[in-house]
């Protein structure tokens, strides 16, 4: 596909839909904070499959869903939604923030890979590149955050193993969702992964509601819960499966440096994280690659 005949609209979507997920990953913090994990993503899943109801539908125009296609749909699932999180949760409590933000700086060269491998693509040297950007710029917003003379050192290798095991989900997440964007509309598949997702966090969250104070929760943690469950169930994967069908998956990757990026300034715009100069010219090779993959190539 000419980079020349991919919409605007389509990088619009991309870029707007991981930056969505950075914002209430930052947001999220608030809400970890007052419900379990397993909870918390029990009652995410189940507020948006009652928003999303009429998405699961097939349309009239779309064929049914083939053995391969459900497949896909429980794998997308599982690893963009379920594993994913619990990799990140456990792997930022074994190490750090900082540990995790130079980790997952790492997304957009595995999502290149991946689509080589699984998928044909042919990485070029613009995408090339832009990777390189994108995975610079994070990793130097990642150094930036961290404060003076801060170190690592005694945290378990096994912490380091969660949050790379949560870049290839989060990388593998855009390669399945790429196989399945040719067959399923954007609407129908956030609706169905949304609903494994629950499926797969239900009895971990049963158990968890069992012995939790509900009463104990203030009236603006359940909007924010609310919040959260709309934009990361619903909104972002649709705004992220649109783009995605006119997109080919190793140049998309690149819009992954958005999740962080956004993250960050979430951070210092509502928790008051200082904003220096690691910051800016981590900003500014995020946007650089961005542009160098989006471009228009000459004809």
């Amino acid at each position: 596909m000419s980079q020349s005949r991919v919409p605007l609209l389509a990088y619009a979507c991309l870029a707007s839909g991981m930056a969505l997920v950075g914002c209430y990953v930052g947001l999220s913090r608030l809400l970890v904070a007052a419900l379990p994990v397993f909870l918390l993503a029990w009652m995410r899943f189940g507020i948006a499959a009652l928003a999303m109801a009429h998405w699961v539908r097939r349309g009239e125009a779309e064929a049914p869903l083939t053995p391969h296609d459900r497949k896909l749909l429980f794998w997308e699932s599982f690893l963009g939604n379920f594993l994913f999180s619990i990799c990140m949760l456990y792997g930022v409590k074994a190490t750090s923030a900082l540990a995790a933000g130079v980790v997952m700086a790492a997304i957009p060269a595995a999502v290149a890979i991946l689509s080589r491998l699984f998928l044909g693509e042919r990485i070029t040297r613009r995408v090339a590149g832009a990777i390189a950007l994108a995975a610079a710029g994070i990793a130097l917003l990642a150094l930036a955050k961290a404060p003076a003379g801060s170190a690592e050192a005694g945290a378990p290798w096994w912490g380091y193993a969660l949050l790379l095991a949560a870049v290839v989900c989060e990388a593998s997440y855009v390669v399945i969702g790429k196989r399945l964007t040719g067959n399923v509309s954007p609407k129908r598949i956030s609706a169905l992964i949304n609903l494994w997702g629950l499926a797969l966090v239900t009895p971990f969250g049963i158990w968890q509601a069992l012995s939790f104070d509900f009463a104990a929760v203030a009236a603006p943690t359940w909007a924010l819960l609310v919040f959260y469950a709309i934009a990361a169930s619903m909104v972002t994967v649709w705004l992220w499966m649109a783009g995605l069908r006119h997109v080919p998956a190793s140049q998309a990757g690149v819009f992954t440096v958005m999740l962080p990026v956004s993250a960050a300034l979430i951070g210092v715009v509502f928790l008051g994280e200082h904003f220096g100069a690691g910051h800016a010219a981590a900003f500014a090779l995020a946007l650089a690659g961005l542009l160098l993959a989006t471009w228009p190539a000459r004809r």
